[in-house]
């Protein structure tokens, strides 16, 4: 047999038996290099679960003592961040202590975590709901979702819109379509909720990401017209053109009590920085183009599924007294977990307005 240098081996044609052969072996490394991902995986996580009950016992110790937790915290973090680095740094153990108390049996963590990653737990952390919560890790183990999946499909609401919806399989049918890219590479998604429910959503509607987006901006302009004190319908898609681009403003009102205009983007998903940036050109465009004398400036809200508190503390929302994050909702929750969001979106409207209460 020849030197396979000599033959010019990149451009040697195999057989059926050596391509048989080939194939065996490289199966074989990918079903290591899998199983070794797994068991770091799952010993990751499993580590991160402990050090979330432990941090919790200890806190049980020191209860009658105010600000204790944020105390353990941040001692703990000085120390161990010195020996094992930035994975637990302070804002990792309260992820690591939410974690514990949002799933507080192993035994269910166990039985799912050989499917998932930390940032899968990561985003079932962002769900409030019990039952939701459950679910979202129960489908990803079962589906093999990848981690941007699962955080598209909570981002949508995906799990109420799927137990609200009479027609289950094309709102099935739809979510892999529009997750399908992500799992092509499976190992590289105001003040108070605004609730679908009361904005008009009927039993028939199929509750896919599409018919959402109509039938919010479509209630969300009969509500404002019919309840809003002051509000008058301008203009839905409104197109403003620019020497660069065309944009299309979801809808525009004009408050006559305010005396300004009202801009509001619908976005089916988590608010993003880029989302808040191109709110705020939206609102100078239109005090530009759009506002006359005696009108005062204009607002911006940007409805979204998912606020966040870091938008709202580091972006120009912080800033900002024209423009504002809003979170629907497509499901009516318990009043415990009603009353939690509200609170949390207080919180954040506390954040983005913090500033200019000093001022």
């Amino acid at each position: 047999m020849k030197n396979c240098v000599e033959d010019g081996i990149e451009n040697y044609k195999m057989d059926q038996t050596e391509s048989v052969f080939v194939s065996d072996v490289k199966a074989i490394i990918l079903e290591g290099q899998k199983n070794a991902y797994g068991a770091v995986n799952s010993a990751m996580i499993g580590t991160f679960w402990n050090v979330g009950k432990r941090i919790s016992e200890q806190e049980l110790h020191g209860r009658k003592r105010a600000e204790y937790g944020k105390h353990l915290i941040d001692l703990l973090s000085i120390e161990l961040t010195k020996e094992f680095g930035k994975s637990f740094n302070k804002r990792n153990l309260f992820y690591y202590r939410k974690f514990y108390g949002y799933f507080p049996d192993w035994k269910i963590v166990n039985a799912c975590v050989h499917n998932l990653t930390w940032t899968h737990v990561r985003s079932l952390l962002r769900v409030h709901d019990e039952n939701a919560r459950l679910w979202y890790m129960k489908e990803s183990n079962e589906q093999g979702w990848n981690y941007r999946t699962l955080d598209r499909n909570i981002a949508t609401q995906y799990y109420y819109r799927l137990l609200q919806s009479p027609q289950k399989e094309k709102v099935i049918e739809e979510m892999k379509i529009k997750t399908e890219e992500y799992e092509s590479d499976r190992y590289k998604i105001f003040k108070n909720p605004i609730v679908a429910e009361f904005l008009g959503f009927r039993t028939e509607d199929s509750y896919t990401e599409t018919e959402l987006e109509t039938a919010i901006l479509s209630h969300i302009r009969d509500f404002l017209i019919e309840m809003g004190r002051g509000f008058a319908f301008v203009a839905r898609q409104q197109h403003i053109v620019t020497d660069i681009q065309d944009y299309f403003i979801d809808l525009v009102f004009y408050n006559v009590e305010l005396k300004c205009y009202v801009l509001i983007d619908l976005k089916i998903g988590p608010v993003t920085p880029q989302d808040v940036g191109q709110m705020d050109m939206y609102v100078r465009m239109y005090d530009d183009l759009k506002r006359k004398d005696g009108d005062n400036p204009t607002i911006g809200i940007l409805l979204c599924s998912e606020t966040s508190e870091d938008i709202a503390r580091y972006s120009i929302l912080h800033d900002s007294e024209n423009i504002f994050m809003a979170k629907y909702l497509t499901y009516l929750p318990s009043k415990e977990i009603f009353k939690t969001e509200i609170e949390h979106q207080k919180e954040i409207f506390r954040l983005q307005c913090k500033e200019n209460d000093k001022k």
